[in-house]
């Protein structure tokens, strides 16, 4: 007699941090459902309390290895609050440039080496030849222009903060050096390269995307909610902006939100079968107000990019889809590769403003509040810290809405449809449990970030003897 099973996807590969994958199939084989489970936790909300609130940046960002300047810029910009400071506008735009050069890093990781080998080798090629080096084989240029890419990103983070990764430049009030002539001409000579090699992958891509037509129709494809940063004006925006909100159908429901007003528009819901929270937008309730953060949703969202070429390929991505905004989660590769280019632009315009060597970088004060919100869009999507400290500038209370947690309805909403489309329990073929794991990797996951709930950690031991076989078990549940 047929029974319902369970697949289980884990660990899910290509991402970043630790998470698996299960797909219930009923007695006939078909699948019921498919939920994505983050099963590591670190538990950073609560650890930071108790500590200063100037060591915020720094404690935070070690949360992640890939996107450590996000954390700094919402802390930073959390600190400036508590400061009651408005920071020089040098160190702004100063700012501005180390965010957009880890947004480059990070997309060009996620397109060339995460991605691209399902991509270009195909969804169902030698899982042990699916991989980056498998790419530098076949595509032996491609590979090297990501390589390249990612590396003008975190050249320009070291060069202006000292290090690649966990650095202290960005502090409460500003940043802690100026910009010297000499930095701001290595970072300049290299940007012609990086915008050689963004355009060449656009238009390479721009060409390959009617090769997945199927998959960009059953990607993560259904109406959503879509949520991010903009200008005053509506452009495009990473640093700083107001929160806007559209509707499946384009339409605005919200616009021009302060950033400090996050809480009347998103809640927090914990599931038991995953440690990452499930923000969703509270008008709609949970789980029916699930929305998307990220470059599809800053792309859907914004009106314009700004900068020259930016607005070329933007105008072009709305072509991807009849309705508007782009509603397949497929095409958040499509979003990256537009937002790398924009993010060359910016930085190109922002270098060559003569105010960018002004050393008056940085406000000092003491606290002057006990509660600070910072807002940023990070590689993956909204970003927000908010603290609240004691009388002596103690940390009593940390609440970390990271990017990757906000897709999180949407990630499960996008497994169990893939999963429904390719997976047939009847005849397994490792390529169709690829396709439900590249679902994940349309939204770059960061799951070290995004692992801050609440609540008891399962735990199992084994007691192993010399042969490996257990001997005895202890489990909490």
């Amino acid at each position: 007699m047929a029974v319902n099973r369970t697949l289980t996807i884990e660990p899910v590969t290509r991402i970043e941090g630790h998470a698996r994958i299960t797909i219930q199939l009923d007695s006939a084989g078909e699948v019921e459902d498919a939920k994505f489970h983050l099963t590591q936790y670190r538990g950073f909300e609560k650890f930071c309390e108790g500590r200063p609130y100037r060591e915020m940046p720094g404690l935070t960002a070690r949360s992640c290895g890939i996107c450590p300047v996000s954390h700094l810029v919402a802390s930073s910009k959390a600190c400036d609050q508590l400061l009651s400071v408005s920071i020089p506008p040098t160190a702004v735009n100063l700012r501005r440039i180390i965010n957009l050069a880890q947004l480059l890093q990070s997309h060009a990781l996620s397109f060339f080496h995460l991605s691209s080998p399902d991509l270009l080798l195909g969804w169902d090629s030698d899982p042990a030849q699916r991989n980056v080096f498998g790419l530098m084989r076949q595509f032996p240029q491609l590979a090297k222009d990501g390589i390249r890419l990612r590396q003008i990103g975190q050249m320009m983070i070291e060069i202006m903060s000292g290090k690649r990764i966990h650095t202290s430049w960005l502090v409460p009030g500003g940043v802690n050096e100026p910009l010297t002539e000499e930095k701001r001409a290595a970072m300049l000579k290299m940007i012609p390269d990086g915008m050689t090699i963004a355009r060449r992958t656009y238009a390479f891509f721009k060409e390959l995307i009617g090769k997945f037509a199927d998959e960009a129709l059953h990607f993560g494809n259904f109406p959503s909610l879509f949520l991010s940063l903009v200008t005053p004006r509506g452009g495009l925006e990473h640093y700083d902006g107001l929160i806007r909100i559209k509707d499946a159908e384009g339409n605005i429901v919200e616009d021009m939100v302060p950033p400090d007003e996050y809480q009347r528009l998103i809640g927090e819901a914990v599931e038991p079968y995953s440690y990452m929270k499930s923000p969703y937008y509270k008008r709609h309730g949970y789980p029916h107000g699930m929305y998307r953060v990220g470059p599809l949703a800053r792309l859907n969202n914004c009106d314009r990019c700004g900068t020259p070429f930016a607005d070329v390929a933007l105008a072009e991505f709305r072509t991807l889809q009849e309705s508007r905004p782009v509603a397949s989660s497929f095409h958040y590769h499509y979003a990256r590769l537009v937002e790398i280019i924009f993010a060359l632009e910016t930085i190109d315009r922002l270098l060559r403003d003569p105010q960018i060597l002004d050393p008056r970088i940085r406000a000092r004060a003491r606290s002057n509040r006990d509660e600070g919100i910072g807002v940023a869009e990070a590689p993956r999507g909204l970003l927000i810290h908010h603290y609240r400290i004691d009388s002596q500038g103690l940390m009593s209370w940390m609440n970390l809405i990271i990017a990757t947690g906000h897709n999180n309805l949407a990630m499960n909403r996008g497994v169990k449809q893939v999963a429904q489309r390719y997976v047939d329990g009847n005849r397994l073929q490792e390529g169709m449990l690829n396709r439900v794991e590249a679902l994940i990797r349309c939204y770059d996951p960061c799951l070290s970030c995004a692992s801050h709930a609440v609540g008891q950690m399962p735990l199992r031991i084994e007691l192993q003897d010399s042969h490996g076989r257990i001997v005895d078990e202890l489990q909490r549940s």
